[in-house]
């Protein structure tokens, strides 16, 4: 079997597994036995086959993993549309039940229900916002 189609098949078992694992370690790995089987598809020698794939490799797994994984934890973007509503505060217009009711949020009026389909928020109340349901937003109050 031909050098370059075992660092092929070899990067392809690295890739898989990183699927599994979810490390970004294997994929460094992996990248570099496919640039290793490059290497060898145009002809370089054994020892300096491992050489390039321990090179490739340590500086993959050195500088490239980090800035990967440090890009990966980054808090999610700024929410937007309805989404950005869900934890907001809101006021009620008119007296929201399990059914209906109307809170203004940011200045928007929306129908609203009671998160607890058994309370009663009276108007004037401050409630927050748990999720939004259509153009409904499901309310509970603040205490």
């Amino acid at each position: 079997m031909d050098p370059w189609l075992m660092w092929l098949i070899f990067a392809a078992v690295l890739a898989v597994a990183e699927i599994f694992t979810l490390t970004a370690a294997l994929g460094m790995l992996s990248a570099a036995a496919l640039v290793t089987a490059g290497s060898a598809a145009v002809g370089l020698s054994v020892p300096f086959q491992f050489l390039v794939f321990t090179v490739v490799a340590v500086v993959t797994v050195l500088f490239l993993r980090p800035v990967a994984l440090h890009r990966l934890r980054q808090p999610q973007a700024a929410r937007f549309g309805v989404d950005a509503l869900v934890g907001k505060s809101a006021y009620v217009v008119a007296e929201v039940t399990g059914r209906d009711g109307r809170v203004r949020i940011d200045g928007d009026e929306w129908t609203a229900r009671a998160y607890d389909e058994t309370l009663v928020i009276p108007v004037g109340k401050t409630v927050d916002v748990m999720e939004i349901s259509g153009a409904t937003a499901i309310v509970y109050p603040r205490d």
